[in-house]
């Protein structure tokens, strides 16, 4: 087992690009967010928040058409395009790939996704990893048909231990140690890189392994990782490196925590987080 590297300040701020003086709205960061079902509408719109919050330009959403009218009442900063069923179809996939805006960078797919036909989920997955579109997967994406796809791809897989099982058929060990060889040895085998979360997060790929404890219990409230997917899209919209990427949407996404619970104790909502993004981030902006 090698060796993990903890996160700080000092490292996350070697993985978030310089933004430059000159640039026009689109270079720093197209993101797709495809997610939601009726009775989870709200998952799609913090990850989308998310990934504009973390200094995304455009945000493309991508939702249920019964969820359409209130996701766009949610954030006039969002670009709602209904798919053309209630669930992920096949029909939904193919005209969905044919909206999509030019120049496409990265991609959150899942949260919250009602899934009709696994096959169509596949075929999108494909379809965005041939435009050379970077991925976060998380939720109902992470499916084992899904690891053959994105072998060796710029995608980052999100899991929980239980979606951990799901999608790599492997328990998770309560032990940090035990946890970080797992994720290892999967990250190795798949040749992706994973983001398991938890009260420490542990991300590696092939080659290097990152933890970070977070001590944020406030942050076991839904919709947290929803904003984490979120984050890792609008990273990997900038900062092509998958592992660097998920690094630092993880450590901001606790930094946020880290300020919400400060703030409110243990009675945040993952709305909260939203707001503490641009401030836990500032610090590392930079332009050129």
């Amino acid at each position: 087992m090698m060796a993990a590297k903890e996160l700080s300040s000092s490292v996350v701020g070697r993985f978030i690009p310089a933004r430059k003086s000159a640039s026009r709205k689109g270079d720093n960061g197209i993101v797709l967010v495809l997610g939601g079902s009726y009775v989870y509408h709200g998952a799609p719109i913090l990850s989308s928040l998310a990934a504009l919050r973390c200094g995304t330009d455009l945000v493309y959403t991508a939702v249920p058409k019964t969820n359409a009218a209130p996701t766009r009442a949610a954030s006039p900063d969002l670009i709602v395009i209904p798919l053309a069923d209630q669930k992920l179809t096949r029909g939904a996939v193919v005209k969905l790939l044919g909206v999509l805006p030019h120049g496409l960078h990265s991609a959150a797919i899942g949260m919250g996704l009602a899934v009709a036909e696994r096959g169509a989920l596949l075929r999108l997955v494909e379809s965005l990893l041939d435009m050379d579109v970077r991925l976060s997967l998380d939720a109902s994406a992470l499916v084992p048909e899904m690891l053959p796809l994105i072998s060796g791809t710029n995608t980052v897989v999100t899991p929980h231990a239980g979606e951990f099982k799901r999608i790599f058929g492997i328990d998770v060990p309560g032990s940090e140690s035990g946890r970080i060889r797992i994720v290892q040895e999967c990250a190795k085998k798949n040749h992706i890189t994973i983001l398991l979360k938890g009260s420490t997060d542990v991300i590696s790929d092939d080659s290097t392994t990152f933890v970070h404890q977070k001590k944020t219990p406030a942050m076991t409230v839904g919709g947290t990782g929803d904003v984490l997917s979120g984050l890792v899209a609008g990273m990997l919209a900038k900062n092509r490196n998958p592992l660097e990427s998920a690094a630092a949407a993880a450590y901001i996404n606790a930094l946020a925590g880290e300020a919400v619970q400060k703030r409110l104790g243990l009675h945040m909502t993952a709305s909260d987080l939203l707001d503490e993004i641009p401030t836990v981030m500032k610090p590392f902006d930079n332009i050129t």
